[in-house]
């Protein structure tokens, strides 16, 4: 299916009630696969699809936009899950939470000093694991929905009455 199906489908399963937020964000990154038209948008275009193959609740956003930069599209699910961009010779997936998630198939191929990201850099002509990017995928939508499923307990108030 292409990933402006998608974003239809998207669109229809949300109904009215669809944040022009989202959907000004899928079409931003739909713009932004048709402008590529080479192999990167092809890649980005199937990462896209895999991603919300591996969670369909999965919403689109576009983020850090400023006068110098277009913006930065951001699959959330209760928090970030990853953001995607193209360079020149790359397609990078950044998970924000990267270094906390297990990591089997050895995606992980960028950012890996840091103590909270992890990327994943595609290069033309690479072969990617979609199985394992699912994997992955659901690990970080898990990570997120764990920790954000409780709230934070209230302070005692030290004041007496």
């Amino acid at each position: 299916m292409r990933c402006s199906a998608l974003r239809l489908n998207r669109v229809k399963e949300l109904g009215p009630n669809m944040n022009t937020h989202e959907e000004s964000a899928s079409a931003f990154i739909d713009e932004r696969i048709k402008e590529l038209g080479d192999w990167r948008g092809q890649t980005f275009a199937k990462v896209r699809k895999t991603i919300h193959q591996a969670d369909p609740e999965i919403v689109e956003e576009r983020k850090w936009v400023k006068a110098t930069s277009p913006g930065v599209p951001v699959f959330s699910h209760r928090g970030i899950v990853c953001t995607g961009e193209t360079y020149k010779n790359v397609v990078k997936l950044t998970f924000a939470r990267g270094a906390a998630l297990k990591d089997p198939s050895g995606l992980f191929n960028s950012s890996l000093e840091g103590n909270v990201r992890r990327a994943i850099d595609i290069h033309e002509g690479d072969k990617v694991d979609w199985a394992a990017l699912k994997d992955l995928i659901r690990a970080a939508v898990e990570l997120n929905l764990a920790g954000k499923s409780k709230p934070k307990p209230l302070k005692a108030s030290s004041k007496r009455t």
